[in-house]
């Protein structure tokens, strides 16, 4: 959408509001890659990040006509992805919660000798590549909602802060602050305790049939190995300049966008297909 002018977009929506159907694929293909990853980081899981991309995608398509061009498209469907993840409670980790305090007891003692091997010849370090990016994933949910939603809007998609400002309610200076601040804290505990991306004691490698045996990653279904990665600037339009908030980008390297899995995209498609199809139209 990014080569599009605000004319042609807006057409491309009285298109797909009017009925056409070629029109609101456009729409929807514009945007779902970048839902399913707001969806991933902000819930944990590629099976949550699923369910709650396809309930996003729908919200979207059914309230098109009240799209106004007060603000981008990306950002009023961003508007929408983060009302609806700040309070969604289907999610494994809803009824799991997680804190900083919990993580770093577990790395500490955590009795990951004690643990046989639990690898079904699936070669180590691949699983223990999964196990980096679904960690540092997870660990995503050791902040609060709206903690999460600043740190992936800053960190990942990398919005100027008067964008994710707009998004969140709030200032662009107090978003620049709260982002700091958060950025730090993640970065500080990924320095203390993780040997992948700090100088903690934690390696993936050794503590991979731990991570079995805890389901946290599963040798048979190898979510973030076997996804498609993407360069984060195909998804969205950041509008203009991205704001240096501090130095810790490096830190957050794990943040990679992946393509939507095409169970989000078969379901989608099976929505446009439907008689639901003219919902759109009576919006």
């Amino acid at each position: 959408m990014n080569n599009k002018t605000k004319e042609e977009l807006q057409a491309l929506i009285d298109k797909a509001t009017a009925g056409d159907k070629k029109a609101l694929e456009t729409l929807v293909a514009s945007v779902q890659d970048m839902v399913f990853n707001l969806s991933l980081r902000m819930l944990g899981t590629f099976a949550d990040a699923e369910d709650a991309a396809q309930d996003i995608l729908l919200k979207m398509i059914t309230h098109l006509s009240s799209f106004r061009g007060d603000s981008s498209f990306t950002t009023w469907v961003f508007r929408i992805g983060v009302n609806h993840l700040k309070n969604y409670k289907k999610h494994m980790f809803a009824h799991c919660p997680l804190s900083f305090e919990y993580y770093g007891d577990d790395i500490e003692n955590g009795k990951i000798q004690d643990v046989p091997d639990l690898t079904q010849n699936v070669e180590k370090d691949i699983l223990a590549e999964e196990l980096k990016m679904s960690c540092t994933n997870v660990l995503l949910q050791c902040l609060d909602e709206e903690s999460r939603c600043i740190f992936i809007l800053g960190t990942m998609f990398k919005l100027d802060s008067r964008i994710a400002g707009e998004i969140l309610e709030m200032t662009p200076e107090a978003y620049r602050q709260r982002l700091s601040r958060i950025r730090k804290k993640m970065a500080e505990f990924l320095g203390q305790y993780c040997g992948e991306y700090g100088t903690g004691r934690c390696k993936c490698k050794d503590r991979v049939n731990y991570a079995i045996q805890n389901h946290r990653i599963n040798p048979l279904q190898l979510d973030y190995i076997t996804a498609t990665e993407i360069p984060i600037q195909t998804m969205i339009d950041v509008k203009k300049a991205m704001e240096e908030i501090d130095d810790l980008s490096q830190d957050f390297s794990f943040c990679k966008p992946y393509q939507s899995p095409d169970h989000t995209k078969q379901m989608i498609q099976k929505f446009l297909d439907s008689t639901q199809f003219s919902v759109v139209q009576q919006s």
